[in-house]
């Protein structure tokens, strides 16, 4: 069989991956397209001073790991202001926070670091279990935690647990949260719900509102591309002849396949894949399909790969009353992401 045969058929749900906790904590690293993100590539944007406010308090915090100079053997080291152990940036969808908090990563000495969403943490404790987790993260220099998810408790206590543990052996942390635009005082309420959480430890962070338009949707009434079938057989034809390996799955097979599969394993269902394709997609109902999608574009959206459908505009599958209940964020950033991942033939 041919190679652009053989890149025809990949289906994602016919894939049954696995993945250990080692592969998990080997994946904590920033996504690809934050492979060469610094303090210096990030644009704040003049019209909210927040972005540069923000940049400044990265790079103070980013300072910490850089040895005191002295001023000779009868002088005095400059006494410098206090810089706490964590830092909390929280702020609406697409105003660069993973971008900075990637540049602090990179800032960060290595090689012990560890850059991950808030699903990839839990989904390590879930393999390696509390105590060997916390063994594995232990000694590292900095976690940073992308998208801090506020809406398991359960989730929430056991990451502010395993915070608390690293920080009293000397690592840092860095945390991201995203509030929806027009959330009227989301965002600072979403600080302070993440500092009561953690308890004893909101004395060691300083938390940041990042205000901006979302990059990623310059323009609220747009929608993900959709393709009709012929221009999908289309698209399909030509990723065939010039070997880019698309998928080809209805959203159906896709939905119900991603019940079967645990979210730490969804970055292994698009392994070598460089388009996805997506048939006859439609609203949704289920809140517990609805979330296993955003989880899923999560993933999608950090390899970048492009995605083609038809049917119903993939940014507008939340049924119902989703978009004003309680996973309101998580919808909405899924939402600009597939925006942004959408293309059209």
């Amino acid at each position: 069989m041919s190679q652009t045969a053989e890149t025809a058929q990949i289906r994602i749900s016919d894939r049954t991956p696995t993945i250990t906790g080692e592969e998990i904590a080997a994946s904590l690293v920033p996504p690809r397209q934050f492979t060469d993100a610094s303090f210096a590539s990030y644009r704040p944007d003049p019209d909210f001073t927040s972005q540069q406010e923000a940049v400044e308090l990265l790079q103070a915090f980013s300072a910490g790991w850089v040895p005191a100079k002295s001023s000779g053997f009868f002088g005095r080291r400059k006494k410098e202001p206090e810089v706490k152990p964590g830092v909390y940036l929280d702020g609406g969808f697409g105003v660069g926070k993973t971008h900075l908090l990637a540049a602090l990563w990179h800032a960060a000495p290595g090689p012990r670091k560890y850059f991950g969403t808030f699903i990839e943490y839990t989904a390590l404790v879930g393999a390696l279990g509390y105590a060997k987790a916390v063994e594995a993260l232990t000694g590292s220099a900095l976690l940073c935690i992308d998208e801090f998810e506020l809406d398991d408790p359960g989730d929430t206590m056991m990451m502010t647990r395993l915070l608390t543990d690293l920080v009293g052996t000397g690592t840092r942390v860095a945390a991201t949260s995203n509030t929806p635009p027009n959330a009227l005082g989301e965002g600072r309420f979403a600080a302070s719900d993440f500092l009561r959480e953690i308890h004893a430890m909101s004395s060691h962070f300083t938390t940041l509102r990042i205000d901006g338009n979302d990059f990623r949707r310059r323009s609220t009434e747009g929608h993900a591309a959709v393709l009709d079938a012929d221009a999908y057989t289309r698209q399909r034809d030509v990723s065939s002849s010039t070997g880019e390996r698309m998928s080809d799955d209805s959203f159906d097979e896709l939905i119900t396949h991603l019940a079967t599969v645990h979210p730490s394993k969804y970055i292994k269902l698009i392994d070598n894949i460089d388009r996805i394709g997506l048939r006859d997609v439609h609203e949704l109902h289920s809140q517990t399909e609805a979330l296993r999608l955003v989880a899923f574009i999560d993933r999608v959206y950090d390899a970048q790969i492009p995605i083609s459908a038809t049917g119903t505009s993939l940014d507008q599958v939340f049924g119902g009353d989703m978009l004003s209940g309680g996973y309101r964020k998580k919808y909405l950033r899924s939402m600009s992401r597939m925006v942004a991942l959408a293309e059209g033939a």
